[in-house]
């Protein structure tokens, strides 16, 4: 029962915190026109890779979720600076994870993470920028950035803001989010209280180690949050937790072969480099040169996990919760019927899908191939139904250039 305990305990510190940014988020998508973003990354220059930096850390991409997005602003026009300037800040932090940590790693978290998210973008961007020597102008095909709206009305923006965080954004992060929790209540119980003092005498190690765990694997911004809480209530330093909240969201094995692929292996190991070098120096800082009564909130978390501690504002703000992850995993999970096409249909399995986002690019990009009616991507399989009948070497290329295989 403990862990269950610590789990749910966990779960209604996050979940308040958790709506507002889904909410937020949903604003941002809806009332934000999608050439906004378009407009302000295509020029080249240090200007565009501030702008990109700034634009990035409040927008909820994830990291599989901004590769499809950074390709796009690529193809645009954008120039490689900003993209990866662009690519480095978005997933690490977002509206949501902002207050997510606030509640569970308390201020000092919250304002360094963001501020390490733009430090390390404008880094990253202004590397990539140096040495980049090619002309980002005149692109092949222009493809849409960020998967706006239809509606123009304010009562269609409302249902397509409330849609998006509280139905899209969740089917997104979900899965990631029940497993962060999951694996943090995990540590909790499980792990021996001071398993990681150990470590105590050599934080470098410590983070050296937290990088070689974090960056193969994906874990979401929000998701890392209470991992780190769990591993610091163990006797990981603040800084070292840190690592794990900057490197993890930012970095995967996907991640890097696609920026590779489409950015180039220069830029890839620039993007690499910084989010692995900023994340270690800005977690020695913390450990060595910040108040550590500033990292103290997580620490007096520790209360033991033999009964409840819910209050009844944060119990209805976790049913809530539960009722929209549970309803948001049933639509992305539930198998679904296949449609009768009247025209020609080409059947084809896209490899990569990891979120809506890119479901949406694959579906919105292939719609635009001549000959194609329309596209039904299933973001569980990978199955992609495209009514119509268009050149395969087109769509083969489309996918392709999103980042993502076709098979």
């Amino acid at each position: 029962m403990e862990f269950i305990y610590s789990l749910i305990n966990m779960l209604a510190e996050m979940a308040p915190y958790l709506l507002l940014g889904f909410g937020i988020a949903g604003i941002l998508y809806a009332f934000v026109p999608s050439n906004f973003y378009r407009k302000h990354l295509s020029r080249p220059g240090m200007l565009s890779v501030i702008k990109a930096a700034l634009i990035g850390v409040p927008l909820p991409l994830c990291s599989c979720g901004v590769l499809p997005t950074t390709v796009s602003l690529r193809r645009n026009g954008a120039s490689r600076g900003a993209s990866t300037s662009f690519l480095i800040a978005t997933p690490q932090t977002g509206i949501d994870s902002i207050a997510a940590t606030y509640s569970l790693l308390g201020p000092a978290f919250a304002i360094i993470r963001p501020v390490a998210a733009l430090v390390t973008a404008f880094i990253g961007g202004m590397l990539v920028t140096k040495e980049d020597k090619s002309c980002c102008t005149s692109p092949e095909m222009e493809v849409d950035t960020i998967d706006a709206p239809a509606s123009d009305t304010l009562g269609g923006k409302i249902r397509d803001a409330l849609r998006y965080g509280y139905v899209d954004m969740i089917q997104n992060i979900g899965k990631w989010l029940i497993i962060g929790l999951v694996i943090a209540a995990a540590i909790t119980v499980f792990v021996p209280d001071g398993f990681f003092t150990f470590f105590a005498g050599y934080p470098l190690l410590s983070m050296l180690t937290v990088v070689i765990v974090a960056v193969p694997m994906y874990v979401c911004s929000t998701g890392s949050i209470p991992i780190a809480l769990s591993l610091m209530l163990k006797g990981l330093s603040p800084g070292a937790a840190f690592v794990l909240l900057m490197a993890g969201p930012a970095a995967n094995f996907a991640s890097i072969i696609i920026v590779g692929k489409s950015l180039g292996k220069k830029t890839a190991a620039i993007y690499l480099g910084t989010i692995i070098a900023g994340a270690i120096l800005i977690g020695l800082c913390i450990d060595y040169l910040m108040p550590r009564d500033w990292f103290t909130m997580p620490l007096t978390a520790g209360e033991p996990n033999c009964h409840l501690h819910i209050g009844v504002f944060s119990g209805i703000c976790s049913a809530v919760l539960v009722i929209l992850l549970v309803n948001a995993l049933i639509k992305r999970y539930s198998p679904k019927k296949s449609l009768k096409m009247e025209n020609e249909q080409t059947t084809i399995i896209v490899k990569g899908m990891t979120c809506g986002h890119c479901k949406a690019m694959v579906e919105k990009n292939l719609s635009k191939l001549p000959g194609v009616e329309s596209v039904t991507a299933d973001l569980a399989t990978g199955e992609t139904k495209i009514k119509g009948n268009p050149d395969k070497a087109a769509v083969r290329e489309v996918i392709e250039d999103l980042g993502f295989t076709m098979d």
